[in-house]
């Protein structure tokens, strides 16, 4: 089999819910468009996201993108909220001061979203047998569960566990891949933090993840991995960069992918 985009997957609001979509357009940044558009700052213009607040992990979103608007499910209430993302933004950005308890801003960048890395903004990339290879490491848990942990953009299939770590070389040196008709430079694997060692939905601590991701991360490292990138080894999925001869071009779930160099 070819490798192909099996998903793609966006992050409107940093750190809450994801949603699946069948196709995605890449902005001049390399970022996706919608994906991490906007982001929850506290009053000290800190980003408000699972690394410093767990009960993030709490609130249930939903969004429609055609529409600019955002469902919140606040927990212990059966009532859900909708708020238009453009026009209502107030009014969400009290329901979620409430529910966290202090003061929150909700702050918008189009052009290239709120990525953790911001020298590579591109979409962070990993493979469906990779999920399921680390799911396996864990039990109790599954596929589902470990991608809404690690919450990366694109995924491939059609290939074995790991294949994405091609897309990465020594340090300083890019891979250059194709997705469909859209041009993509590997960078580097992306190192984890805190928040996938907990349950997506409650927030709870999995007693010894990073340990176990580590050594078994390690033991699984396929022999032909550049392996100047792992300083240590709590990283998965390829972090990327846009050719910008691809801006404006769209991802499509079924587009073929082919490694350029």
């Amino acid at each position: 089999m070819m490798p192909y985009l099996a998903k793609i997957l966006l992050y409107p609001v940093k750190s809450l819910d994801g949603i699946e979509v069948e196709n995605a357009r890449v902005l001049a940044s390399g970022a996706l468009q919608h994906d991490r558009e906007f982001a929850i700052f506290d009053e000290q213009g800190r980003f408000v996201n699972g690394k410093r607040h767990a009960k993030i992990h709490l609130l249930r979103a939903q969004f429609a993108l055609f529409n600019r608007t955002i469902s919140l499910q606040i927990p212990d209430s059966d009532l859900q909220r909708i708020f238009h993302l453009d026009e209502e933004r107030q009014a969400l950005e009290a329901t979620l001061s409430d529910f966290l308890g202090f003061g929150v801003t909700l702050r918008q960048n189009s052009l290239m979203g709120f990525p953790d890395d911001t020298s590579s903004p591109g979409p962070t990339v990993i493979s469906t047998a990779t999920l399921a290879e680390v799911a396996s490491w864990f039990p109790g848990l599954n596929i589902d569960e470990i991608r809404r942990r690690m919450r990366a953009n694109i995924e491939i299939d059609g290939v074995p566990a790991f294949w994405e770590d091609q897309l990465f070389s020594e340090q300083g040196d890019l891979v250059s891949f194709r997705v469909g008709d859209v041009d993509f430079f590997g960078v580097k694997p992306c190192q984890r933090c805190i928040v996938p060692t907990r349950d997506s939905y409650l927030g709870e601590a999995y007693p010894n993840f990073q340990k176990i991701f580590v050594t078994q991360r390690q033991a699984t490292l396929p022999n032909w991995v550049a392996s100047s990138p792992f300083n240590h080894f709590y990283r998965l999925s390829v972090n990327t960069e846009l050719s910008p001869s691809s801006a404006g071009k769209i991802l499509q779930i079924g587009d073929e992918i082919d490694i350029l160099s």
